[in-house]
């Protein structure tokens, strides 16, 4: 029998269960912090004071207000992609307009049913916050966006992608394209990431308006006017990629 059948995974010590219970308990009384008085408002002070605990004791587990919103930041984008992905396993094998219409759905679904959490990752920046270089805010915003551009462009060739009509691209800013790395984009062709660029602005645009009241003039109607905003986007997108 070989050794690696005997090999085992250590379990968790009991030390380390508890750690990871009481990171979890602070991470959703900051976010209960954050939904009754904004993102603005946080601090490592009232939400230990939330908890009943010192600041000193929080320290333990988040050294600094910059940690804490990191692991925030990171827990709403997954927390987001979790959402977007259950929608397109729902979709099933619906056409590629619709799979992505339902993935957009539920983008505004999330930014609607939590504003304050929405807000803190597009809203105002915290000020003298900094997210770590290719920290764990930049993979958990990462898997979102492979989330829209897995379904906006599912079913098409590379060639294809790279016979797109779009407007006339600048050298300067095709050279900036296709120097992307391949996490960001930079495995589509220019031509089909500045289409990326143009669908998620237009995705994300219409929610932060939304979100933050700007269009709450449109009363009841406002989730109709999304859906048929983001229905004729996905025509345009389709129509400009030729036919295989």
């Amino acid at each position: 029998m070989s050794a690696d059948r005997h090999t085992t995974t250590a379990p968790v010590s009991l030390r380390e269960r508890r750690r990871t219970a009481a990171a979890r308990e602070i991470l959703d009384a900051a976010e209960q912090h954050i939904g009754r008085h904004g993102p603005a408002a946080l601090s490592l002070r009232a939400v230990a004071r939330g908890l009943g605990m010192t600041v000193q004791a929080l320290y333990h587990y988040f050294p600094n207000r910059d940690a804490l919103v990191t692991a925030l930041i990171t827990k709403a984008y997954g927390d987001l992609s979790d959402a977007l992905q259950a929608a397109a396993d729902g979709a099933g094998e619906a056409p590629r307009a619709p799979r992505l219409a339902v993935v957009a759905e539920a983008y505004r679904d999330w930014g609607v049913a939590h504003p304050e959490r929405f807000q803190l990752l597009y809203g105002t920046p915290l000020r003298y916050y900094a997210a770590p270089a290719e920290g764990p805010t930049t993979q958990a915003v990462r898997r979102m966006g492979a989330i829209f551009q897995r379904e906006l462009f599912a079913g098409f060739t590379p060639a294809q992608l790279a016979a797109a009509e779009v407007p006339p691209l600048s050298p300067p800013y095709r050279e900036h394209l296709e120097r992307l790395p391949v996490h960001a984009q930079g495995d589509l062709p220019s031509a089909a990431v500045s289409l990326f660029l143009s669908a998620w602005g237009h995705v994300h645009g219409l929610v932060v308006l939304e979100v933050f009241g700007h269009t709450a003039f449109l009363g009841d109607h406002q989730a109709e006017v999304f859906r048929t905003s983001v229905r004729m986007m996905l025509e345009d997108v389709h129509r400009r990629i030729p036919a295989a």
